[in-house]
C-alpha cells in the first residue's frame, strides 16, 4: 500500500466509493468481499492511500467491475463531461488496462449508458467465472474463443459471432489453442450521477459513512 494524498488517488478513491454505494455495500461488507481491510479502503476511499494492482483487482471484483472501469472511472471524474455531451475516441486514444483475463480498450469518455470496449487476449487459463449486476453483449471480431456462462452453458464461437447474457450471469472466456483472439464488448453501465457529492468538482471528500 502507498500512502499518499493526491489529487488521482482522491479521485480513485471516490470513484470507488461511488460503485460501492451503487451496488448497496457498507465499507465491511466490501473488505470481506475483497479480503481487504477495513481501515485500508476506509483510507483508500478518502483519497489517503493508493491500492496496488493486486488490491484494486480485488476491489473491482468484489464491486462487479474491472480494473480498467475504475481506473477509467476516476479519470472522468477529472474530465467533467456533460453527461449529454457527444464524446469522440480516436483509434489510438481510450483508456487501457487489464480487464478479464486480457487487456481492454474503453472506445466511450464519460458517464454513459453502455460501455463498448476492444478486448483482446491468448488466455488458455480461464480463470474464475466473473458476476456483476449489468447485462453484457460480445461480438467476436477475431477468433475462434470459447465462453462459458457456468449454468447456462458453454458456446464455442468463431470470428463474426455474437452473444448477449443478463446481469448475474456468471461468464469467462479463453482459447483453448492459446491463439489470440478479439472481442467487441458492450456493458451497460450503472448509474453514478445520481449519487450526488460524488461529481462534486470541488472533490471535497466526506468523511466516512458509519454504516
Amino acid at each position: 500500500m502507498e500512502t499518499e494524498h493526491s489529487t488521482a488517488a482522491e479521485l480513485l478513491g471516490r470513484y470507488i466509493r461511488g460503485v460501492r454505494r451503487s451496488r448497496a455495500l457498507t465499507l465491511v461488507q466490501l473488505a470481506a468481499l475483497a479480503d481487504l481491510s477495513h481501515p485500508f479502503l476506509s483510507q483508500l476511499e478518502r483519497g489517503r492511500a493508493r491500492p496496488s494492482m493486486t488490491s484494486l483487482e480485488k476491489i473491482a471484483r468484489a464491486l462487479g467491475s474491472s480494473q480498467l472501469e475504475l481506473i477509467a472511472g476516476a479519470a472522468d471524474l477529472s474530465r467533467q463531461i456533460a453527461p449529454t455531451a457527444p464524446t469522440l475516441v480516436r483509434a489510438d486514444e481510450g483508456d487501457r488496462g487489464p480487464y478479464s483475463r486480457g487487456e481492454a480498450r474503453l472506445l466511450v469518455h464519460g458517464e454513459r449508458a453502455f460501455h463498448p470496449m476492444a478486448f483482446e487476449a491468448s488466455n488458455v487459463d480461464p480463470g474464475e467465472l466473473h458476476i456483476h449486476d449489468e447485462d453484457e453483449f460480445l461480438h467476436v471480431s477475431a477468433g475462434p474463443c470459447t465462453v462459458d456462462l457456468g449454468p447456462e452453458g458453454i458456446h464455442e464461437l468463431e470470428t463474426g459471432d455474437s452473444i448477449y447474457y443478463v446481469g448475474g450471469t456468471p461468464h469467462r472466456w479463453f482459447s483453448r489453442t492459446g491463439s489470440r483472439y478479439r472481442l467487441f464488448i458492450v456493458k451497460q453501465h450503472f448509474p453514478l450521477r445520481d449519487l450526488g457529492s460524488v461529481w462534486d468538482p470541488a472533490l471535497m471528500v466526506e468523511l466516512e459513512d458509519a454504516k
